[in-house]
């Protein structure tokens, strides 16, 4: 969930290398930090009403997070003109309503600022205010140069980010960041004016996403797409996926959520051939056969992503946008797909935890190829919300739940740094609750809250990924 802030909530649209270990285990030279981590874990869960175990606290805190799913910002001084951080950026949408923690009076910010840049005032900021938190940013990045961005995964106890961008570059890079480009684009090939007219929203994203799609053309050598289905397959869609393997991508992710339904059906490869055929660079096609084509296309670039062992990433939570459509986006509507055979050498990731639909999302985890990450949400619900499903997700499929912070740039207030550092936050107070729960219940104990801890954290990111 991303958007611009205004104080009342509205959208208002408008200096040392880092060390990644590989154990997973925090560098020496943070030791005193893990303590300061371990003792906010424990102070945070006496606020929320249950005291998080100290075992448990310094074990989560000790733990050097995989982080499945952000959108960092390459590194000074590109950071000032860099729009590769999302595909389908939501600043210029209709405001809308935003919950508590995206807006400039949220009183974690004034935590992250000074846990980043040493600015010790607590928000709201006016203008002049602003000006002071940009200088102090600016002293950090000038100390950390191309390293800046690696800096900020050290701050939030995190390893490795997997970067969700439309292309990597200046300090978001290997091994530290790990590339998830964007593949919608490759969903829509034909004249999308007409679904791009079901709302304001749709018609800004429609033509973001021609841009991208003009991108693939252009780097598969040609200016439209082909005539025929097979060639646009065979020349565009497959040869697109391998690039993107091959420069270094570890999965695929669909924005598709904030474009259309996520309910797919299976056509036949013959009649959507035909429907290629019949409307390519013929103008506005038929929607309801424009929706068949998609659903093809998807099942397609699934099995595509199988074949080269990239997991697809999928939004599963309200998104933003006053127009979006959070009934179209039940995961329980991706069932069918989860369920076919040609599909089960794919791995999904359901972005965002599913939210509002936590407990459908926790009965799908039960498909042998189904995954979860807790992004976005451990930035905005509070810790003890979020920690009442996240213990029956743990209860029930603990090997299929990631870590993630959806570290976004959101407002002036709340760029990726703030968003990246407040998620790590929350999460690990929220997975410090559950984990304690089910401790005092007589669930588990120490050691296997500790391995649940690393599995959610790290350990489940490992096993699903090639890194």
């Amino acid at each position: 969930m991303r958007a611009g802030i205004a104080a009342d909530g509205r959208n208002t649209n408008g200096s040392s290398r880092s060390k990644n270990c590989g154990d997973g285990s925090l560098p020496m030279k943070r030791a005193r930090q893990l303590i300061a981590v371990a003792g906010l874990l424990l102070a945070a869960g006496s606020c929320v009403g249950q005291q998080i175990d100290p075992s448990v606290a310094r074990q989560i805190a000790a733990i050097q997070a995989v982080d499945n799913h952000a959108h960092p910002i390459l590194a000074p001084p590109l950071d000032q003109t860099d729009k590769e951080y999302d595909a389908l950026p939501v600043s210029s949408l209709e405001p809308q309503s935003n919950p508590v923690a995206l807006r400039p009076n949220f009183p974690l910010l004034g935590a992250a600022w000074k846990a980043l840049y040493g600015f010790d005032t607590l928000p709201p900021l006016d203008a002049n205010g602003i000006a002071h938190l940009n200088e102090a940013r600016a002293r950090v990045k000038a100390q950390q140069g191309e390293h800046y961005p690696a800096w900020v995964l050290d701050q939030a106890g995190i390893g490795t980010m997997l970067a969700n961008r439309v292309a990597m570059g200046r300090g978001i890079e290997p091994p530290r960041f790990r590339w998830v480009p964007y593949v919608d684009a490759l969903l829509f090939p034909l004249d999308n004016s007409g679904i791009a007219s079901a709302s304001p929203d749709r018609k800004q994203f429609f033509a973001l996403e021609d841009l991208v799609r003009s991108r693939y053309l252009k780097d598969a050598g040609i200016s439209i797409p082909p005539p025929t289905l097979d060639k646009y397959l065979d020349s565009v869609v497959t040869p697109t996926l391998d690039r993107q393997k091959a420069g270094g991508a570890v999965a695929e992710k669909f924005e598709l959520a904030y474009l259309r339904s996520f309910d797919f059906g299976d056509p036949p490869r013959r009649q959507v051939e035909s429907i290629y055929a019949k409307w390519v660079g013929r103008g506005e096609p038929d929607v309801a056969e424009y929706k068949l084509l998609q659903d093809f296309l998807f099942r397609y670039i699934a099995m595509e992503c199988g074949r080269l062992g990239m997991p697809v990433h999928l939004h599963t939570m309200a998104g933003a946008g006053s127009y979006f459509s959070i009934s179209n986006v039940n995961p329980l509507l991706l069932e069918p797909l989860f369920n076919d055979p040609r599909l089960r050498k794919t791995n999904f990731v359901l972005l965002h935890g599913g939210w509002p639909y936590v407990r459908e999302i926790a009965a799908l985890l039960q498909k042998p190829n189904v995954y979860l990450d807790i992004s976005s949400q451990d930035l905005i619900i509070p810790p003890h919300t979020e920690a009442q499903w996240l213990r029956e997700w743990l209860e029930f499929e603990p090997e299929k739940v990631l870590f993630g912070t959806d570290g976004y740039f959101y407002s002036d207030e709340l760029g990726w740094p703030e968003s990246t550092w407040i998620a790590s936050r929350n999460a690990r107070q929220a997975l410090g609750i559950a984990l304690t729960g089910m401790l005092r219940d007589g669930e588990i104990d120490h050691k296997r809250a500790g391995e649940l801890a690393r599995l959610v954290l790290r350990g489940n990111a490992e096993t699903l990924y090639t890194f």
